[in-house]
């Protein structure tokens, strides 16, 4: 045997295995599988933020009924959008994304839940 001139060193070597040859087929790992009639239906659910799926998922509604002492970031009479948020529940807040546009905790006793249908609640969650 001639020794090789160029190449890798394991074809030099004298390795005569498929994916040690210089000129082994070019790809990687599992040799590709013969094409299947493919479902265009899909098991996975998207769970990133702000998805459509379950994005107001948690979210709910509140009236504020008096804004003294918050007249800069809450009007009375306007309806809120309010999050979930135990740890405030269990100190008698609520978290509500105000005038800002962020979410802050108020004294829940400033706030009424509102019930409306489904559509409107899904409506005013959107805009909200």
């Amino acid at each position: 045997m001639e020794p090789a001139v160029g190449g890798n060193a394991k074809a030099r070597a004298g390795y005569d295995s498929p994916t040690a040859r210089f000129g082994s087929p070019n790809y990687i790992g599992m040799k590709p599988t013969v094409s299947a009639p493919m479902s265009t239906r899909s098991s996975a659910i998207s769970i990133r933020p702000g998805s459509r799926v379950g994005r107001h998922r948690g979210r709910y509604l509140v009236l504020c009924l008096e804004n003294q002492g918050y007249e800069a970031s809450l009007e009375a009479r306007k309806i809120y959008v309010a999050l979930p948020d135990a740890d405030a529940r269990a100190h008698d807040q609520v978290r509500v994304v105000d005038e800002s546009g962020d979410d802050y905790l108020y004294p829940a006793a400033r706030f009424t839940p509102v019930v409306v249908s489904p559509t409107l609640r899904k409506r005013l969650l959107a805009a909200g």
